[in-house]
């Protein structure tokens, strides 16, 4: 039997969890004892600091990709909005009013393959702008860039790079066909040799077994990736996954004091799925999160900033 503390203690010194390492106990082992160490883990290496992000969905819809969690595919039927890029007023607008709010990082989430051309451009001047105006933390999420590109990004003032792998390797084929997990990985060390800090995590709950989700959380840390989301499946009518009944809290959870075992450093970052979990997410800030998706937005299902804030001091957390 695993002594969970004595195994945080470990990490806490320099233990690594990885890829060759029997990692089944955290599938059945006592989940307060386990919560209790990623918790541990977080206040060594995080302290009580948060990190508070928000995204603008600032390209939306017709996205030529084929993942059956998305309501963005053009092969599923969702009946999402459509539009361009969002104009430079519109976004610069709400980076501003969320620096207002305390948030510390920033993100435009354009849907497609990738942002090119003209508007990609036009991103670039925004970002600038932004960088210039404001001080809040930059964030792109945009697909498969170049690494022209990526380079373009950080020297507009961008910080960070989302691009989530998803789930694990194996799985991938399951839950997409139309890009592979190969690209993804490609991607993210791209943007890490372009200095950008990467943002990358995944989706549970898409029918991946908990060995799927070990094996992401070991290839995330085999890449280094310093900031984590962890989104629970909420399944969207008209994708193929509209079917699948949600994750219980317990799993849930278990999952997240996982990452934090496997990936100590990292920010673990609460993202979609909040309202799956009791008090908004308060219990995942127990067990090794130090991170989450904040604002009234989709992935957050009414979660506030205020909201949220409040909470996390109430806590003894501090942005």
């Amino acid at each position: 039997m695993i002594d969970l503390t004595e195994l945080a203690d470990q990490i806490i010194n320099g233990k690594r969890l990885c890829r060759n390492d029997d990692l089944s106990f955290f599938k059945t082992c006592n989940l307060d004892e386990l919560s209790s160490g990623a918790d541990k883990i977080r206040n060594y290496f995080n302290g009580n600091k948060v990190n508070l992000c928000t995204i603008i969905n600032a390209r939306s819809g017709r996205c030529s990709e084929n993942c059956k969690f998305c309501a963005q595919s053009i092969h599923n039927h969702t009946n999402c909005e459509e539009y361009q890029l969002l104009d430079e007023q519109r976004i610069i607008g709400e980076a501003r009013a969320n620096q207002s709010e305390g948030v510390n990082r920033f993100a435009l989430v354009t849907a497609g393959l990738s942002l090119s051309g003209k508007e990609f451009d036009r991103a670039i001047v925004i970002y600038e702008k932004m960088k210039k105006d404001l001080s809040i933390e930059l964030c792109a999420s945009m697909g498969f860039l170049t690494r022209e590109q990526l380079r373009s990004l950080k020297d507009a003032g961008v910080t960070s790079y989302h691009h989530n792998i998803e789930t694990s390797k194996r799985n991938f084929p399951n839950v997409c066909t139309s890009h592979t997990y190969e690209m993804k990985v490609e991607t993210i060390k791209m943007a890490q040799e372009e200095g950008l800090r990467v943002c990358s995590g995944g989706i549970i709950g898409m029918g991946e077994s908990f060995e799927d989700r070990i094996d992401m959380a070991v290839s995330l840390a085999e890449l280094n990736v310093m900031s984590i989301p962890i989104n629970a499946l909420m399944a969207i009518p008209g994708t193929p996954y509209e079917k699948k009944a949600p994750l219980a809290e317990e799993e849930i959870l278990r999952t997240l004091a996982m990452f934090k075992f496997i990936n100590p450093e990292a920010d673990i970052r609460l993202a979609a799925g909040r309202k799956l979990l009791s008090d908004n997410g308060k219990k995942a800030f127990e067990c090794g999160c130090s991170a989450t998706i904040t604002g009234n937005m989709l992935t957050t299902s009414g979660s506030t900033i205020k909201g949220d804030r409040k909470m996390l001091m109430e806590m003894g957390r501090h942005f």
